[in-house]
């Protein structure tokens, strides 16, 4: 059998599947990477360490499904985590600065004190956020050792350096658009952001299509030497893409450490009301555009009050929680800060409304319910932006499995939502674009087509007021001026 090897790169684990040609998962394999938190705030992984769990992941994959021929690899990444390396030896010349870290939250106050946050949203459709690698190239450079030769890049970048034995340097459009440094419209690196964030544009990769040729293998464990890699793309648009989602208006929630909510736009429409625009995929040139919010801290707040309440599980917790009546305490999981729609890297994780009658149920319940409000709030800024309808929204990621979860989500949104049965939408969309490259699927319509197993989820009723009330004033809590004073 002949199938196709999809890397699913992640902050915690990498991934690997064998897709067939008739787009069903036919192995799998998982390794952990490893992170590291040497400040507060401070978020980081090992570069090596990483390709040595993805290089860890492919060999279980390919021990389950001894028979299959790989025919192709694919790369679906975390994104906006960033390193340097060495272009003549390949060794990492940093850490990989993880999506989450915000060590460099005073590099950008300072430059939105110096009147650069519109050009930066204009051009990228990001905000100024040290989410966002713009601000952490700067920081990685500035920390180089000198006569090297540096290269720059996000995650996927730097697996195709590992992967093709150091001979590209390449990424592709969707990893190039959470930069920072690259401007949507001309569809190029810009040299005017280049020079805000202090970046040397000469040290990125060169930007392909998200399906594309981005080299031959070498020396890769267990895959024959000039096995061609014909897609790469960020995770959050490679599980869009998995699930077909190319009407506008369609589009996903992906639950993980954080959370990724994306929706198809039918053209380039610039940011506002906190969520940021996108290139969801790149093909034939042609990008298409998408509305996206990025949640900083989603299901990683679950271990953690597991953990409080001395639970041994997080399917514990998750149980605890659905025996409590919704309208509890509220819970603002800011532990990094807050992302989309908000971007306030100053708020506090706190919980509000706590009483003596408050219950272990209850407070488990405020954590879980945490994940829907800020689903919530992300869904209401895109829809007040676009004008238009919501399609299909797909859930994937592990969170998406619970029943209890995403009852809650689509209750609060009021719309519902699309469950999947297969886990692994960023390793299928990824696998997709690398059909597409190959010809095992002529086109989107075709792809759209391929058999999904899924179960809708539609809203029940619930007060909706009274719980968006909770939320917001344990929100307004968390981000007042007051609080940060009182917390210093």
């Amino acid at each position: 059998m002949r199938a196709i090897l999809a890397i699913d790169q992640g902050t915690t684990n990498s991934k690997a599947v064998l897709v067939s040609e008739k787009g069903e998962i036919v192995g799998r394999g998982s390794a952990p990477v490893g992170i590291a938190y040497p400040k507060p705030g401070w978020v980081e992984q090992d570069p090596h360490r990483l390709y040595a769990s993805v290089c860890e992941a492919i060999d279980a994959c390919l021990k389950a499904a001894p028979d299959v021929a790989v025919e192709a690899v694919a790369i679906s990444n975390q994104r906006e985590s960033v390193t340097a390396w060495d272009a003549e030896t390949g060794e990492a010349l940093g850490p990989l600065v993880s999506w989450q870290c915000r060590r460099t939250a005073q590099d950008c106050e300072r430059l939105i004190v110096e009147g650069h946050l519109d050009r930066v949203q204009a051009l990228t459709g990001l905000p100024l956020d040290p989410m966002f690698p713009g601000s952490k190239f700067r920081w990685l450079l500035d920390r180089m050792p000198a006569g090297r030769s540096v290269r720059l890049g996000t995650v996927d970048s730097w697996l195709v350096h590992c992967l093709t034995g150091g001979r590209r340097h390449v990424c592709d459009a969707s990893n190039a658009a959470r930069s920072q440094l690259y401007d949507l419209q001309e569809q190029r690196w810009s040299k005017e952001l280049g020079e805000i964030f202090g970046v040397d544009i000469a040290l990125l990769p060169e930007v392909l299509d998200s399906s594309a040729d981005f080299g031959r293998t070498q020396g890769l464990p267990g895959v024959a030497d000039g096995t061609p890699i014909m897609a790469a793309i960020g995770d959050s648009h490679a599980a869009l893409f998995g699930h077909g989602a190319f009407k506008p208006g369609d589009g996903k929630v992906t639950f993980g450490t954080g959370s990724s909510i994306m929706t198809t736009l039918p053209r380039f429409i610039p940011p506002r009301n906190g969520v940021t625009t996108t290139v969801a995929w790149r093909l034939h040139g042609k990008p298409t555009f998408a509305f996206e919010g990025n949640i900083l801290v989603c299901a990683a707040s679950l271990p953690w009050m597991a953990g409080i309440l001395g639970l041994s599980d997080v399917a514990a917790l998750v149980e605890l929680a659905a025996s409590a009546e919704p309208g509890g305490p509220g819970f603002v999981p800011a532990f990094v800060g807050l992302g989309a729609p908000y971007w306030n890297s100053d708020a506090r994780a706190l919980f509000s409304q706590i009483n003596f009658n408050t219950t272990r149920a209850q407070m488990a319940r405020s954590v879980t319910d945490s994940i829907a409000f800020q689903v919530h709030d992300v869904i209401a800024a895109m829809r007040a932006q676009s004008g238009g309808e919501l399609g299909a929204l797909y859930v994937d990621g592990g969170p998406s499995q619970n029943r209890f979860l995403m009852q809650c989500v689509s209750n609060l949104i009021e719309h519902p939502v699309i469950q999947c049965e297969a886990p692994e939408a960023s390793a299928l969309g990824a696998a997709y674009l690398a059909g597409l490259s190959l010809g095992l699927w002529s086109d989107l319509h075709v792809i759209a087509e391929l058999p999904r197993s899924s179960h809708i989820i539609d809203p029940e009723p619930v007060d909706r007021a009274v719980l968006l009330n909770t939320w917001n004033d344990a929100l307004a809590r968390s981000t007042s001026r007051e609080t940060m004073a009182n917390d210093e």
